[in-house]
């Protein structure tokens, strides 16, 4: 603006402050869009604000941008193939989703897992919990400025993949375990690999820790930032860390317990106030309490078939295929999509990364579901978001977002 409008529009205002009045501002509101592509969200959806200034006024969602129709997939396949579609929900903690998938269909059939099986299947998932949190953590650093805790952690991510690789040759999309158990036992190097990381890991995470924990700046920019209370949460249908984090000491792991978590000695962290940092406190403490229930899995492992005696339902070897011609009718059938499950209506829910996920299936007696509903806990919080945010600056949305974590790929499906 050039100097002599400066000057009249300050003649301007003295003058009117004389007469006791005061100059007229238009409050012009700002749309900002908050992604679908930008890289603070952390995933393709989008967040259309209105900012006064700084500040928000009003936030809208607009989700699918990554929509696949999972379910409706789901409902032409075969049991068995359904499991490559549940680990690309959320794809942080893949065998979780894998595994609570082969619980359905379990309790659908019928069929009673071993016990070596459903504490391999603990090991992994409580691996996977801990990988997930450590994205979610690591990244909220990210999101505020400090990237050193990202660089720390996601070295030990690397060696939980490794762990996932020797287990079923996958690392992210896993395709972990069978209908009835696993798909092969825990080679020595796998064990050892799980030693190593229980081992190993601990001094990493007490430094990740004292680099955030009590870091000033990491702290103002995450206390009080995104609070919201119990009361609200569980009207949401928040569940996992972030209905923790808001005072509620829910956990699936503890009240349905599934696969033998019953056995495991374990707490249930929980925070306070419900925002950002409680959020973040509560993730650092699950991930303590996943290393000692791995801890105790792999001391107590119990000897045994790792799969339930289902050959209807359960592959067998392939050198028996090759040798006997029963296996080889069974494979035939289950790798053809031949087998009929009965007709029933189930719903199974496991202690995901982000909550309670869940699985409502439907069977008419068909090769396929008849109808199916995955409990996804991204799509259900990311609704709290727009009254999170208001009144809020635009970078308390970023962390806000990345406290909650959600994964795009389990918000669209």
């Amino acid at each position: 603006m050039p100097t002599d409008e400066i000057k009249d529009i300050a003649i301007a205002e003295q003058q009117l402050a004389r007469n006791g009045q005061q100059r007229q501002y238009v409050n012009e509101l700002t749309t900002l869009n908050l992604g679908p592509t930008h890289p603070a969200t952390h995933g393709i959806f989008q967040n259309v604000l209105q900012m006064d200034g700084e500040r928000i006024v009003s936030g809208v969602q607009t989700i699918g941008y990554i929509h696949r129709a999972f379910e409706k997939i789901a409902e032409r396949r075969p049991f068995y193939q359904i499991t490559t579609l549940t680990d690309r929900m959320n794809y942080c903690s893949s065998p979780i989703n894998n595994f609570g998938w082969h619980m359905t269909v379990e309790k659908l059939l019928g069929v009673t897992v071993p016990k070596r099986a459903q504490y391999m299947r603990v090991i992994l998932m409580e691996l996977a919990r801990i990988s997930d949190h450590l994205i979610c953590n690591s990244i909220l650093g990210v999101d505020t400025g400090a990237f050193t805790g990202f660089l720390y952690v996601f070295q030990k991510r690397e060696d939980i993949y490794e762990i996932y690789e020797e287990i079923c040759g996958a690392r992210l999309t896993t395709n972990m375990g069978r209908v009835g158990g696993m798909e092969r036992d825990f080679t020595p190097t796998a064990i050892h690999k799980i030693r190593e990381f229980l081992r190993t890991f601990p001094p990493v995470m007490r430094e990740f820790e004292s680099l955030f924990n009590r870091n000033r700046i990491f702290m103002d920019r995450v206390i009080d930032v995104g609070a919201i209370t119990a009361e609200r949460a569980l009207n949401y249908g928040f569940t996992g860390p972030n209905l923790r984090a808001a005072g509620v000491d829910y956990d699936v792991r503890a009240m349905n317990p599934y696969s033998s978590y019953e056995d495991f000695d374990f707490d249930i962290p929980v925070g306070h106030n419900g925002d950002t940092y409680d959020r973040y406190m509560v993730r650092n403490g699950e991930i303590w309490e996943s290393l000692k229930i791995i801890g105790q899995a792999l001391e107590n492992l119990p000897e045994g078939p790792y799969h339930a005696d289902a050959p209807e339902y359960y592959l067998p070897p392939k050198v028996d295929v090759y040798r006997n011609m029963e296996a080889l009718i069974y494979h035939f059938k289950i790798v053809m999509g031949e087998i009929e499950a009965p007709v029933g209506e189930v719903y199974h829910a496991v202690e995901g990364g982000n909550g309670e996920l869940g699985f409502y299936l439907v069977s008419d007696g068909g090769r396929t579901p008849y109808r199916l509903k995955f409990r996804r806990p991204c799509f259900i919080f990311y609704q709290a978001l727009p009254e999170m945010v208001k009144g809020a600056t635009l970078s308390d949305a970023i962390v806000m977002m990345s406290s909650l974590n959600v994964i795009a790929g389990e918000l669209d499906a």
